[in-house]
């Protein structure tokens, strides 16, 4: 456990717990648990605090939502709890879904340090990405993000329609624990506006998204 992987906290086991099955193999195990983040942890990027305690696996589920980041966590913090090695790992992507009103805040189509988790299986790192839930991808016409465990999980290049997606453009490389620090101080400098006033954010970026893409 960790400050933010905080793999031994009650509702993180409890989570982990009910996500999973005594005696099964760990990958099973494991594609239990990313599906259980992945659909069960709203996704939400406007979401993102300036406060440490914020990104605490056991914080991101309480809330019930949480940006790529936060989902990232809260996977690698359900893997520990049952005993399955979990790091972090970031990259800056193009393309990253977005509403016209998330990309007016944000000032960019470059979304730093994206989160995703590395999952040891079977010997390896695999990586899984458990951003985003299954409803907001319908509402975006994107192919939802599968894991089975023994292929990286990272994201589909195009949308259901074929057209260019997503695209990873710098690699920030793997963490046992979340570099929260350097992550919030480059986000405050690359997106100023989003931080100005946390008031202004949308309560729901999963209907965001159906209104512009219906």
């Amino acid at each position: 456990p960790t400050y933010y992987i905080d793999s031994h906290h009650p509702k993180v086991i409890e989570f982990a717990n009910k996500h999973t099955k005594s005696g099964d193999k760990e990958i099973e195990n494991a594609i239990r648990l990313y599906y259980a983040v992945r659909d069960g942890i709203r996704y939400n990027p406007y979401s993102m605090e300036p406060f440490k305690e914020s990104m605490r696996a056991s914080f991101v589920l309480n809330k019930g939502n949480g940006y790529c980041v936060a989902k990232a966590v809260l996977l690698a913090a359900c893997a520990r709890a049952q005993k399955i090695p979990a790091r972090l790992g970031f990259a800056d992507v193009k393309n990253h879904l977005t509403t016209k009103r998330l990309m007016k805040l944000m000032g960019t189509d470059v979304y730093i340090y994206h989160g995703y988790t590395e999952l040891f299986l079977s010997n390896r790192w695999v990586k899984a990405t458990p951003a985003f839930n299954l409803e907001l991808c319908n509402n975006f016409n994107v192919k939802p993000l599968e894991f089975d465990g023994t292929a990286d999980s990272i994201f589909h290049p195009f949308d259901k329609s074929g057209n260019k997606h997503m695209e990873y453009v710098k690699d920030h490389g793997v963490f046992a624990d979340l570099p929260w620090e350097t992550i919030i101080a480059e986000s405050k400098k690359s997106y100023p506006i989003y931080f100005e006033n946390l008031e202004r954010r949308s309560k729901d970026f999963s209907e965001e998204a159906l209104k512009e893409n219906k």
